[in-house]
């Protein structure tokens, strides 16, 4: 009887572990207090000048540089998030999502999308980005500051309408930003 307790005890001893290091890998609490600060500045490839010379009287071209095309401002979901997100079109034609003051909980799995989904305010709005068209910018950078995101050269600006700082591995929304063409 004595050798059948110790066994009941080892085998719950050995449930409860696993489950509480399944939990931790899961949830990663410890990031809760773990900030991660990005400070990067808008990246400026060389401004593009006119090979045409200007014709007499006619002032030369000015060279073109960074233009800001949407823009949007952040709303709390699973977490609060707040800063400001813009698409940057730069002097060599190409897009950047630009993401400035930008201030969430660290969390598992970050990622932040451009997407097709409207932003919605409290729970219904939590799970929506997977649920259309979405671009995945990659994983986010710092949960803190200002940053930048390369635009596939492919993608279809009219087709998004919003940004969410996207957890993948709870497929859920930690912040969002509806984004308004300027």
């Amino acid at each position: 009887m004595r050798r059948a307790s110790k066994l009941i005890l080892t085998g719950i001893t050995v449930a409860a572990v696993t489950v509480v290091a399944a939990g931790l890998y899961l949830f990663q609490p410890w990031k809760l207090w773990q900030d991660e600060t990005v400070q990067e500045s808008l990246p400026s490839p060389a401004a593009t000048l006119s090979a045409e010379p200007a014709s007499p009287g006619e002032s030369p071209a000015a060279p073109t540089g960074p233009l800001t095309v949407a823009a949007g401002t952040f709303i709390s979901h699973e977490h609060t998030t707040t800063g400001v997100v813009k698409i940057v079109r730069l002097a060599d034609g190409t897009h950047t999502l630009r993401l400035e003051n930008l201030d969430t909980s660290n969390g598992p799995d970050l990622h932040v999308w451009l997407t097709d989904a409207p932003v919605r305010e409290g729970r219904e709005g939590w799970r929506v980005f997977d649920d259309g068209k979405y671009v995945n910018l990659g994983k986010l950078k710092g949960n803190k500051g200002s940053q930048n995101y390369a635009l596939p050269a492919d993608a279809e600006l009219s087709d998004y309408t919003s940004v969410s700082v996207w957890c993948a591995r709870f497929g859920v929304s930690f912040g969002a930003a509806e984004l308004a063409q300027i």
